[in-house]
């Protein structure tokens, strides 16, 4: 039997003090955050927000703004997305369960709907084209993206799918109830929708772009990149496979895409 890479069991609380413990997840978190401060103030310097003036001129007080208001889309966003598009009937009948956020459940297509909420209170609060704050934002994610996904690899979750034998990059996920190797999809999404994703939209967005076409390349770019990752994660085992053998995942990519399309058709109209 080929070599098979095992789980390392890595244990989730990375601090314990007294009865506070400290978790990876949240310290990937709080990092995602940080990366986004980091990204932000360097996206500053970018046009066209590098030549605005006035009232219109971006600041460091923007960045803080954005990513207070962006930090309560993605938290709430994300823990009411889990509850509607994965377990309405569940929660329907257990609404107070809601709240029992420690119990784990968070959707990021929720936590999208919840940071576009987010930038639309910011944008009329400043009174700034919307668009204009998205195009801003979408660089800045992927890099927290990514950092959730390890911190979902370091809890040992959302495995992949039964991998070849000879895959020699196959793990073994003992809490998954069996002994043959999976892809690592965490590692997968990390390096999709973190890493590559990032490059190439904050290589894009360097350069003058027309409004609208940084995010409408976010929501393309994320939702083709997770569509393909879906292929190798393990679909959740209260759903499974949902029509045309699709997982929720994909089918939620799905709106996404054509949403990115049609704004990119929208913004090359009105430019011309």
């Amino acid at each position: 039997m080929p070599a098979m890479l095992m789980y390392p069991h890595i244990n989730p609380v990375a601090l314990q003090i007294g009865p506070v413990a400290v978790h990876w997840y949240g310290l990937t978190y709080l990092a995602g955050f940080a990366l986004f401060m980091f990204l932000g103030l360097r996206r500053l310097r970018h046009e066209p927000y590098a030549s605005l003036t006035g009232d219109q001129a971006w600041s460091r007080k923007d960045v803080e703004d954005i990513l207070f208001l962006g930090v309560l889309g993605v938290v709430l966003g994300g823990r009411l997305g889990y509850c509607l598009f994965y377990k309405p009937g569940y929660y329907l009948s257990h609404p107070l369960e809601i709240f029992y956020v420690w119990q784990g459940g968070m959707s990021f297509h929720g936590g999208l709907l919840g940071v576009i909420v987010a930038m639309l209170w910011f944008a009329h609060s400043r009174r700034r084209p919307w668009l204009q704050v998205a195009d801003f934002v979408a660089p800045c994610v992927p890099t927290g993206l990514a950092a959730g996904r390890i911190g979902n690899f370091i809890n040992g979750e959302l495995w992949g799918r039964f991998a070849p034998p000879d895959l020699p990059w196959g793990m073994v996920f003992p809490q998954s109830g069996s002994m043959l190797p999976r892809h690592p999809s965490q590692i997968y999404q990390f390096l999709l929708e973190g890493l590559l994703l990032f490059t190439l939209l904050w290589l894009y967005a360097r350069r003058p772009r027309k409004r609208g076409e940084v995010a409408a390349a976010f929501l393309v770019g994320y939702g083709v990149l997770r569509f393909v990752a879906e292929y190798f994660r393990e679909p959740d085992d209260f759903l499974g496979l949902l029509s045309l053998g699709l997982s929720m995942g994909q089918w939620l990519c799905v709106p996404m895409v054509l949403a990115g399309v049609g704004l990119w058709w929208w913004a090359q109209r009105r430019s011309a």
